[in-house]
């Protein structure tokens, strides 16, 4: 395999991440005495960030990777809104599929850190679906990214805030079915048994559980391929990936007469924040399904990816270069 030519490729894929967009926001301080109000720790805050979260970190990790990233979301017309938009700006990313609307409010996630330590978290979201007037006008703007840019794959990117609704999934892959675009999904609860007709289904094994209401001990091929089975005969999908934390990665291939499964175990790593691994995962499997790889190695470069995020601290991308090392090093025979 030629894996310089295949990353020199990766520069000419446009991707579409449809999903829920989220500001993450950091305060970095000191304790050194409890409130005399309630028995909680004083931070004296010395530092705040605000970084792009949920659907946008899969947008980063597109962008690390050398391919243009289109994200399309549903935020509020409110200050964090306008914030957001401008942290994207600042990123050079693409604000065209981000609509926003009076309904809704823009998803904040504050973390509050003492001695390098987090303290707490504070939440600001609406999670209910779009109503109607709201999920027409955004897929008109997916509608429109999709008539005017090539789009080489789509990716679902869901975490249940309510942006992403079986209507807009049944809109928008029929569309990409139609137009032989790829689609990918990174599932939540709500949603899960909503996909339906869609290329890759990422789930990881808690959630592949839950939504299928099964239960089994430690994964392996045969309880994995069972698994697979009940989501193909649900949803008719091409090819289920799952990810299971320290056993690696699981992919099932159902494009082909004769189903083809693996596990691809997990390489021995130094794990300092498994945060944000499922996002590169998403963002990475996607890219090679774009570029026409085999499942097998589809998910070998995917798990190579999430390791090597997992060894860095908080939500960042995969870094191409060290990726492409990676891969040299592991998979060049």
């Amino acid at each position: 395999m030629d894996y310089a030519n295949l990353f020199e490729r990766i520069t000419k894929l446009n991707i579409l991440i449809i999903g829920d967009v989220m500001i993450d926001s950091y305060m970095w301080g000191k304790v050194e005495r409890i409130s005399p109000e309630a028995p909680v720790p004083i931070v004296s805050i010395s530092k705040s960030e605000e970084r792009l979260g949920g659907a946008a970190n899969v947008a980063l990790n597109i962008a690390s990777m050398g391919a243009e990233p289109i994200l399309a979301s549903v935020i509020g017309k409110d200050s964090k809104g306008r914030e957001l938009l401008h942290i994207m700006e600042n990123r050079n990313m693409s604000i065209e599929g981000i609509y926003q609307s009076e309904n809704r409010k823009t998803t904040v996630k504050t973390r509050v850190l003492g001695n390098k330590v987090q303290l707490l978290r504070v939440d600001e979201e609406i999670e209910t679906p779009l109503i109607e007037e709201d999920e027409l006008e955004f897929i008109r703007v997916i509608k429109d990214i999709l008539s005017k840019k090539r789009i080489d794959a789509i990716i679902f990117q869901d975490y249940d805030k309510g942006v992403i609704t079986p209507n807009i999934i049944d809109k928008i892959v029929r569309i990409s079915k139609t137009r032989n675009i790829p689609t990918a999904v990174d599932p939540k609860k709500r949603n899960f048994l909503e996909y339906r007709d869609v290329t890759l289904f990422k789930p990881n094994l808690k959630e592949l559980k839950e939504g299928l209401k099964i239960e089994f001990d430690k994964p392996n091929l045969n309880n994995l391929d069972e698994a697979s089975k009940l989501l193909r005969k649900e949803l008719n999908l091409d090819i289920v990936f799952v990810t299971l934390s320290e056993y690696g990665v699981y992919i099932c291939d159902f494009r082909e007469k004769e189903m083809k499964s693996y596990i691809i175990p997990a390489f021995e790593r130094s794990i300092a924040d498994v945060s944000g691994a499922g996002d590169t995962v998403i963002s990475v499997s996607t890219i090679c399904l774009a570029l026409g790889l085999d499942s097998k190695l589809i998910a070998q470069i995917s798990n190579l990816s999430g390791g090597l995020v997992c060894e860095r601290i908080g939500v960042v991308p995969i870094e191409k270069d060290l990726l492409y090392k990676e891969i040299i090093s592991k998979l060049q025979n």
